[in-house]
C-alpha cells in the first residue's frame, strides 16, 4: 500500500519525502549554529562580569587608587588647603584681599568757642598805662609789655566810674580815690577796698572779656 503523502505529493525537487500532517521535522543541528551560540554565551558572560560603577583615572584593576587609604575612593571634588579650612577659588580669593583698616577708636574734638565780649585792640592799651572801657564798666592796665590786668571800672567808695589811667594809678573823679594799676589796691582816696579783678583774655590781638 503507497502511502498518502507520496500519493497526494510526491517526492520533493530534492528527492526527500514530503512529510504529511501532523508530522513534525526534527531539525539538525549545524556547525554554523552551533559556533554563533558559543559565541553569544560567550558575550553574556563578558558583559555580565563588567560593572559600570564609576572609576578614578589613576585606580589599579580592583579600582583603589595606589596611596589612598583602603575603603575610600577619591572624590573629584576640589582639594583644600592644609589647615586653612577653606576650600575652591574662593578660598585663595579671601587670603590674598586686603583687611579693611579699622575705624578710628576716637574723633578729634573741636576747640571749644571762646566766648566773651570782645573790648577792643590791645594795641590801644599803653605800656604803664591802661584803658577805661565805659560801657562795659571794665578798665584794662597794661603795667609791662604784653602782661595785661583787667578790674572793674566803678570805684568801691559811691561807684563813681573811672576817669583816667595815668602816672601807674587808676582815678576815681569823684572823691579822689587811686588804685595800682597791677593789683587795683587802694593807693590814696576813701575807697575802703581795692577794686575787683576782671577775667580778661587777648585773642588775635583782641582783648576780650570772658
Amino acid at each position: 500500500m503507497t502511502p498518502e503523502f507520496m500519493r497526494d505529493g510526491g517526492s520533493s525537487g530534492g528527492g526527500e519525502p514530503l512529510l504529511g500532517e501532523g508530522a513534525q521535522r526534527h531539525p539538525r543541528p549545524t556547525r554554523r549554529g552551533l559556533l554563533l551560540g558559543v559565541g553569544l554565551a560567550g558575550l553574556g558572560g563578558a558583559l555580565a562580569g563588567c560593572s559600570t560603577a564609576a572609576v578614578p583615572y589613576d585606580a589599579n584593576e580592583a579600582g583603589v587608587v595606589p596611596g589612598a587609604d583602603e575603603g575610600v575612593m577619591p572624590t573629584s571634588g576640589a582639594m583644600s588647603s592644609p589647615g586653612s579650612g577653606m576650600s575652591g577659588p574662593g578660598a585663595m580669593a579671601s587670603a590674598s584681599a586686603p583687611a579693611a583698616p579699622a575705624p578710628a577708636s576716637a574723633t578729634p574734638t573741636k576747640s571749644a568757642k571762646l566766648t566773651g565780649t570782645v573790648l577792643g585792640a590791645a594795641s590801644e592799651i599803653p605800656v604803664g598805662g591802661g584803658k577805661i572801657y565805659t560801657a562795659a564798666k571794665v578798665v584794662v592796665t597794661q603795667p609791662s609789655r604784653g602782661q595785661y590786668r583787667g578790674f572793674s571800672a566803678v570805684c568801691t567808695h559811691v561807684g563813681c566810674i573811672m576817669s583816667e589811667v595815668a602816672n601807674g594809678t587808676i582815678d576815681c573823679p569823684c572823691h579822689g580815690g587811686q588804685f595800682k594799676i597791677t593789683t587795683g589796691a587802694v593807693v590814696a582816696g576813701p575807697p575802703p577796698s581795692p577794686l575787683p579783678k576782671e577775667q580778661i583774655k587777648v585773642v588775635n590781638g583782641m582783648v576780650v572779656l570772658l
